[in-house]
């Protein structure tokens, strides 16, 4: 069984669906087979699988409130979180208890070859590569601005809620779209491939990522890290964790306002610089970091790993029943 599909994640190419797809073509299958793993979003239980809850989600969702119960918690073998920082949020909000059924296992990427970024002209590329709603609104007008003294400067946007299957929700964002597509030196790619995507990274220098919204984890970071990009995000979330601190990090402002003047000052700070070699050097130690913490063989192994402790520990169907149940769990 291993991963679970749910009505929201069959139609979606979104981070989280990213990860699980990749982690599931990867781990042993053997081992896979004894196990039920559910993306945050439970719909129902299997009683002969050893279960493991695998968090994408922030602990306001409104299903994780059902985890401040310890026998709904007790229906679990394992609770697997993206970032530490995630594991704290839910710890502090539904008073879960620090104990062996808790771990982080970070979001794998698979790790971009070494590239040379194009430097014609000394033209600057910059990217976003996320759903709208996670600071487009701050990015657009900011590179606006930029633009007006940086004829150098190119912003490509890949950005879509179709990832998602949501697409009557850029609906909202569609006059955001077209400032994009007027805009001389600005590109709207819409809803892309990863395959697609993966090849324009190495063909962009800057990630331009005011994000506002709390991430869990961030593959979009993580990615951008490993394709060799100047990262100007700020300390928001799980970013300041899923970075390592190594990043161009800016103090975060509730105050739109403030973080746009904040997020300008850092941005123009790094159209400037990014071509300097000293800057592709501390780029080259950042891609180290992020291929060698990210990459995919290595949390290959810590999922496998994990796994086998519990196949220990829960080995057949008898050790692995649902508390008080003899029957599939089903949540509304």
């Amino acid at each position: 069984m291993s991963w679970e599909e749910n009505e929201i994640s069959i139609h979606s190419n979104g981070g989280t669906e990213i990860t699980k797809r990749s982690l599931q073509a990867s781990l042993d299958t053997d081992l896979l087979q004894h196990f039920q793993i559910i993306p945050s979003r439970v719909r129902e239980l299997s009683e002969d699988k050893i279960r493991i809850l695998h968090f994408h989600d922030m602990p306001e969702e409104p299903d994780m409130k059902q985890l401040q119960d310890e026998n709904y918690r007790n229906k679990f073998h394992k609770f697997v979180f993206s970032s530490n920082w995630q594991m704290e949020k839910f710890i502090m909000a539904h008073g879960m208890p620090l104990d062996e059924k808790m771990i982080v296992l970070e979001t794998p990427i698979h790790p971009f070859t070494k590239h040379k970024k194009p430097n014609d002209s000394y033209v600057v590329n910059l990217v976003y590569f996320s759903t709208p709603q996670r600071g487009l609104e701050i990015l657009v007008p900011v590179f606006e601005e930029l633009s007006k003294g940086y004829t150098n400067i190119r912003l490509h946007v890949h950005s879509s809620f179709k990832i998602y299957g949501w697409d009557d929700l850029d609906a909202k964002f569609e006059p955001l779209y077209e400032r994009i597509r007027q805009h001389p030196q600005m590109t709207y790619h819409g809803n892309t491939s990863q395959e697609e995507l993966r090849k324009a990274l190495e063909n962009y220098h800057i990630l331009a990522y005011p994000n506002i919204w709390p991430e869990t984890s961030c593959r979009v970071l993580m990615e951008s890290m490993s394709a060799g990009l100047l990262c100007i995000h700020p300390n928001f979330g799980a970013l300041p964790d899923t970075s390592g601190g190594i990043t161009s990090m800016y103090q975060m402002f509730a105050d739109h306002n403030k973080h746009a003047n904040m997020f300008y000052q850092c941005l123009e700070h790094a159209i400037k610089v990014v071509h300097q070699d000293e800057i592709q050097n501390y780029l080259g130690f950042v891609k180290a970091y992020a291929d060698n913490r990210f990459q995919i063989d290595k949390v290959k192994l810590q999922w496998e790993s994990t796994m086998r402790d519990l196949l220990q520990r829960y080995p057949d169907k008898t050790s692995r029943a649902i508390p008080g149940k003899q029957f599939i769990y089903r949540t509304s």
